[in-house]
């Protein structure tokens, strides 16, 4: 069984997908359970008193008030379904480090589906995406960035040389300048983290 395989069977993608899937699940019970206990005297006071604020704090790095009013939405969003304690010590440098989270998975996601869409006009004959595919794609390549970004430089670095590039084992210790036994600890540290996030 090839390394691209997972212990029982399972490829990158479908482990890919059955962990963007464990994501939104997680996400939707994390914000009903919330949303139980939230202060929301408290969340309004945060809203009113820190908004305006967090939009010119966005539009400062965006440079585009509707991006930035839809980012300092997402923001407060992050807030309800987050378990702080309400009212916040230190509101705006809490906010702040949310958005600046939340900023940084934006320039991310327009990164991966621009990649995306240079991949697709590289093909030699055009390629037809309905909206809900590519958003799902979008979505899939999202979550395995994220997987990557878990993994430490050196063990990504592997893990793409060999996933995407095709590199044997061989041609990726060389390049890397480790041995096959190295390479191929890299590659199960990489699969176990896929697992473990599938798992939960």
């Amino acid at each position: 069984m090839g390394l691209d395989r997972s212990p029982n069977g399972q490829t990158l993608l479908a482990i890919t997908l059955a962990h963007r899937d464990n994501a939104i699940n997680s996400y939707s019970y994390c914000e009903f359970d919330a949303m139980s206990t939230l202060d929301h005297q408290a969340l309004h006071l945060l809203y009113s008193e820190n908004n305006s604020w967090l939009k010119g704090w966005l539009r400062a790095r965006l440079g585009n008030a509707a991006d930035a009013s839809d980012l300092a939405h997402d923001t407060f969003l992050r807030v309800m379904t987050a378990r702080s304690q309400l009212p916040i010590r230190e509101p705006r440098s809490y906010l702040s480090a949310i958005a600046r989270s939340l900023l940084i998975d934006k320039v991310r996601r327009r990164a991966i589906e621009k990649a995306y869409l240079q991949a697709l006009a590289l093909r030699p004959e055009p390629v037809e995406v309905s909206p809900e595919v590519r958003l799902s794609i979008i979505e899939m390549l999202m979550a395995v960035d994220s997987l990557l970004d878990e993994l430490g430089p050196k063990t990504r670095a592997i893990f793409l040389a060999v996933q995407l590039e095709g590199l044997t084992y061989g041609a990726a210790a060389e390049r890397f300048g480790v041995s096959v036994t190295t390479v191929k600890n890299h590659l199960i540290k990489a699969m176990t983290r896929c697992l473990l996030a599938v798992e939960g």
